[in-house]
């Protein structure tokens, strides 16, 4: 059997990396290697930024009205491919089908707000402020902005990022996880059959090399990370000291306070979802829970419950818990 080779995104056309190296891209359930990831070289990362800031030029003076029916599209591609997106999501992430559409789902609620971008870009006048002194404000993009996602949420999390940052007006280079890039990757193929131009959306791939480049390219003028708290910091340090605008959410995990007046089906089946829900694999899985007076008394019951759990590959349909993702 072949195995592919995950192809990037640079200046509208999807192309294979002249890369030596290359990352295998393992299912969790099974661990057979599903594809090759690269590790896109320097050049290639610059040509998709020297892309993104061509585009820059016209995407940013395109119609709000424009810029808003793409992601209108978008959204309606999204649901039409829903089966098939998570699909791609579970051989390679490992969460189990239901997880996985939610995973999509999550994500498309962004793609409908960026659907009305115009409301969210209007600006602000104020006459008289002071004697002979008028206020006004105005929202305009920034220029190349990037994204670097994590393995837990491969649909999820590159659709908070992208569409807004394109229906804003700005150009975009995003870096996926080299752990599940691939429903990633049919993501920003279905982005480009809902409109949006060549060079507005790139993507790259690869590990610590692709985030130092995306940290240390002078192009980008904004970066957002989700991911680990060490790599967050690496990332906020060696971007923010570049002079980049960046944001970076990390290292979240939720501890969960049940009191004796709680009820006690409810708080022990979100209990019990929030730890094991993706295998815990996510930032609001609940990693430490303190019953309070009588709801010790539940603890035996709690465990009985997640003893009953069904673990298996996540396309099995009656799985309640698939693998970790490595």
């Amino acid at each position: 059997m072949t195995i592919q080779k995950v192809k990037q995104l640079i200046n509208g056309d999807f192309v294979d990396s002249t890369t030596e190296q290359w990352i295998d891209l393992y299912n969790p359930a099974t661990q057979e290697i599903i594809a090759h990831v690269p590790q896109t070289t320097d050049d290639e990362i610059n040509q998709a930024v020297a892309a993104a800031k061509e585009a820059f030029k016209t995407w940013r003076t395109t119609p709000i009205s424009t810029r808003g029916r793409i992601f209108l599209k978008y959204q309606e591609l999204i649901r039409a491919n829903m089966d098939e997106l998570a699909a791609m999501l579970t051989e390679e992430q490992g969460k189990t089908i239901a997880d996985a559409k939610g995973d999509v789902f999550r994500g498309l609620e962004v793609v409908e707000h960026a659907a009305g971008i115009g409301n969210l870009q209007q600006g602000a006048f104020i006459e008289n402020v002071a004697t002979g002194v008028d206020m006004y404000n105005i929202q305009q993009p920034l220029g190349v902005c990037a994204g670097i996602t994590p393995f837990n949420f491969p649909a999820m999390i590159p659709l908070w990022m992208f569409p807004m940052a394109i229906a804003t007006g700005n150009t975009f280079i995003l870096k996926p996880s080299e752990q599940n890039p691939m429903v990633t990757m049919r993501l920003v193929e279905l982005a480009l059959d809902a409109g949006i131009p060549k060079g507005v959306l790139n993507v790259v791939h690869g590990g610590k090399d692709t985030v130092d480049a995306i940290c240390d390219h002078p192009d980008i003028k904004a970066i957002s990370f989700v991911g680990s708290t060490a790599v967050g910091t690496h990332v906020y340090n060696r971007a923010s000291q570049n002079g980049r605008r960046v944001q970076c959410m990390m290292g979240a995990k939720n501890h969960c306070v049940v009191m004796p007046d709680a009820h006690k089906d409810q708080a022990s089946n979100n209990m019990i979802g929030s730890a094991f829900g993706a295998a815990g694999q996510r930032c609001m899985a609940n990693s430490v829970a303190i019953l309070v007076g009588e709801a010790r008394s539940w603890l035996p019951e709690i465990v009985e419950r997640s003893r009953t759990m069904r673990v298996n590959a996540g396309t099995d349909r009656t799985a309640d818990l698939g693998p970790l993702v490595s």
